[in-house]
């Protein structure tokens, strides 16, 4: 007869998937390697699939264990969420973890800030961060997400959202340049010197363009990478420039990065960056202690409200 599936088979089950590793997931739950190889085997009789496969020196999924392991998550979440009720109010009990889906521009500035908040206070709560390869709202509706911060459409009637601030985008240049040495960033120095073009789906062009467009000006775009906080660490070199959104630029700066920004010499649009989460997790009491945490991490960024 097939192995049954209990929750600490799904556990390891995600463990593996998370890590791709039998050693790693071993570290992470706490057992042998010889352990987490046997519940592999289980796991695989039980599911009448290889889960892990190798390839080269690593294991990858089979697509059977890809479409399951959001199935398998919201049922440890769904699992230690009623460990969290019994166990009373205090996060400091709560053995759990939160998905999160965060913007690229948002990443490096919430995923720091947040961590160190929940960990001083919830040393047994993990947090993921996801990124955001689309904006559809089907991951909070069935559990594989709990929250998701960034710039979307307007939401259906059962996501709530809440605006977290206004950002808008500037040019990031080394600070020791010529550029990071100027007193400001003019049309011409603009169109004269080489741009990264930081763009999750590969684009070249942007509102920069369609500005620049406007005054029958055109810039050089030199690169393109697949998110702002690459496209600022490569304005490090001399006399790149890189638009990234104010809240990346304030962050890596405050940090000692040297980079410097420049306000782009005319009017770009504004994103307006929000929380959202599905309803049936509105009133649940560790949603909103994360929704709280995630407020006040980025309560302090420096920018209009």
């Amino acid at each position: 007869m097939a192995d049954s599936l209990d929750l600490n088979l799904l556990r390891v089950f995600d463990a593996l998937l998370d890590t791709g590793s039998v050693a790693e997931a071993a570290v992470r739950l706490h057992l042998s390697a010889p352990a987490t190889s046997r519940a592999l085997s289980r796991l695989r009789r039980a599911m009448n699939d290889p889960i892990l496969v190798r390839a080269g020196r690593g294991l990858v999924p089979t697509p059977f264990a890809q479409r399951s392991v959001r199935t398998v998550r919201a049922l440890l979440e769904a699992a230690d969420g009623l460990r969290a009720e019994s166990a009373g109010s205090d996060p400091s009990s709560w053995q759990r973890s939160f998905s999160i889906r965060v913007n690229d521009a948002l990443t490096p500035v919430l995923a720091s800030r947040l961590t160190r908040r929940i960990a001083g206070e919830a040393p047994g709560v993990r947090l993921r961060f996801m990124r955001q390869e689309a904006k559809e709202p089907e991951a909070l509706r069935d559990g594989s997400l709990d929250l998701d911060v960034g710039v979307a459409d307007p939401p259906p009637p059962d996501i709530h959202t809440s605006l977290l601030f206004t950002d808008r985008f500037v040019a990031v240049v080394a600070a020791g340049s010529e550029l990071g040495r100027a007193p400001e960033l003019n049309l011409d120095d603009l169109c004269r010197h080489p741009h990264i073009s930081a763009s999750r789906r590969g684009l070249a062009r942007g509102p920069l363009d369609d500005a620049l467009e406007r005054l029958g000006r055109s810039r050089h775009v030199a690169a393109v990478v697949p998110s702002y906080a690459v496209g600022a660490l490569m304005a490090m070199e001399d006399d790149l420039i890189c638009l990234v959104p104010q809240v990346t630029a304030t962050h890596l700066i405050e940090r000692g990065v040297p980079l410097r920004y420049h306000e782009v010499p005319f009017e770009l649009p504004t994103a307006d960056v929000e929380l959202r989460w599905h309803r049936r997790v509105h009133n649940d009491p560790a949603s909103r202690w994360l929704r709280e945490h995630v407020r006040e991490a980025l309560g302090r960024v420096g920018l209009d409200h």
